[in-house]
């Protein structure tokens, strides 16, 4: 089960070496993940919410008119933002008029603001998560957020570079190919098991989870 031969089905299937290695995601430092704001958090968050189950392409295009609407995700702000407010956002048209996704914002930001209460910054807090329990993470973003189920988490962990894997379907498919993974999708024996393997996979290779996710995809197919 060594990670080589999926490294090599990866670049075979890419093009070559370099052409693999353009695709692999950033991964911040402890120190850039604690510098960025909690504003940004907070965007990043909102962000991969009204991207689910929507255009992506969509949402990035509206992102600045979301980022004038939300004032700048201010947790501070949001964590107890008026009724009336969100009401009025459900109005306009310079975002996704989706009110149960708006209603995301303040229940995410009290999140952000009772993390950074304990550990100095929302940033700080992910920092010190390591990414062999990832897991623990997705479960506890879950809890403690909104709408943070299914791979919206994953996906904005992947956004802000913090380090991980993203079951995407390639993943999935990877995996099971592997016979690392026979759970359902979705499902925290999947997620168990998904985290045992790149576990494993990082202590042979050093690499970034998020590179072995992004290696492991891309070795999929013919």
């Amino acid at each position: 089960m060594s990670f080589s031969r999926i490294h090599d089905q990866a670049i075979t299937h890419k093009g070559g070496a370099d052409a693999l290695r353009a695709l692999l995601p950033p991964v911040a430092g402890r120190d850039e993940l604690e510098a960025r704001g909690d504003d940004r958090y907070l965007s990043e968050l909102t962000r991969c919410i009204f991207k689910a189950g929507f255009v992506w392409r969509v949402i990035e295009n509206k992102w600045p008119d979301f980022e004038v609407a939300f004032e700048g995700f201010v947790p501070l702000y949001w964590q107890q933002v008026p009724p009336d407010v969100l009401e009025a956002l459900a109005r306009d048209e310079r975002v996704v008029r989706n009110m149960q996704k708006i209603r995301t914002v303040p229940e995410n930001a009290r999140m952000i603001v009772d993390a950074a209460r304990d550990y100095g910054s929302f940033g700080r807090f992910l920092a010190q998560w390591p990414s062999e329990d990832q897991v623990g993470l997705l479960l506890w973003l879950k809890r403690n957020g909104a709408r943070l189920g299914g791979n919206t988490a994953q996906y904005f962990l992947r956004r802000v570079g913090w380090d991980g894997f993203i079951l995407s379907s390639d993943v999935i498919a990877g995996l099971r190919r592997e016979a690392l993974l026979d759970a359902s999708p979705g499902s925290k024996k999947a997620l168990v098991q998904a985290q045992q393997a790149f576990n494993t996979w990082h202590r042979e290779t050093g690499l970034p989870y998020s590179h072995l996710s992004r290696i492991l995809a891309c070795s999929v197919g013919e």
